[in-house]
């Protein structure tokens, strides 16, 4: 039954990627099916939207307080989302939405919040870029920030 969950989800996908003009909710939808996928350590789900030469980054500071910018292999976050304990739930909530989208390229910016176990942990925004390849629209950069000071900002908005 997940198989065939999976399945139907990754066929949407296709529709939802296949379209000449990308939208704003199309855009959205794009960005869910990820989150979809990250959510049920579903490396498939993740892969029917992201570009296979996709660059992942974050932005954080680090132990000592100093600015970083952390490039990460997409393949070494996907293997670690899809071999996560199964006792162990990653939750990343989505406060909000901003999309441009300019011919064959968009942008989404995601501000979240992120729950370990269902505690919090820490909250920052996700930034996607959307490109139109050959197979559809494709996400082909993400860079996120991430702090644990002035999380309570976005949580009382």
């Amino acid at each position: 039954m997940k198989f065939l969950f999976s399945l139907c989800l990754i066929c949407l996908t296709h529709t939802i990627l296949a379209q000449k003009i990308l939208t704003e909710n199309t855009a959205r939808e794009i960005i869910d099916v990820f989150f979809d996928g990250f959510h049920k350590g579903d490396t498939l789900i993740m892969n029917s939207v992201l570009s296979p030469n996709a660059i992942l980054q974050s932005a954080s500071k680090n132990r000592e307080g100093i600015d970083v910018l952390e490039n990460t292999h997409f393949g070494n976050f996907k293997k670690s989302i899809a071999l996560r304990p199964s006792n162990q739930v990653w939750k990343e909530v989505l406060i909000d939405y901003t999309v441009s989208i300019d011919g064959n390229l968009a942008h989404v910016w995601t501000p979240y919040e992120f729950y370990f176990n269902g505690n919090f942990s820490h909250c920052g925004a996700n930034a996607f870029t959307l490109a139109k390849l050959e197979d559809g629209w494709k996400i082909v950069h993400l860079i996120d920030s991430r702090r644990r000071d002035d999380c309570n900002a976005m949580k009382e908005e």
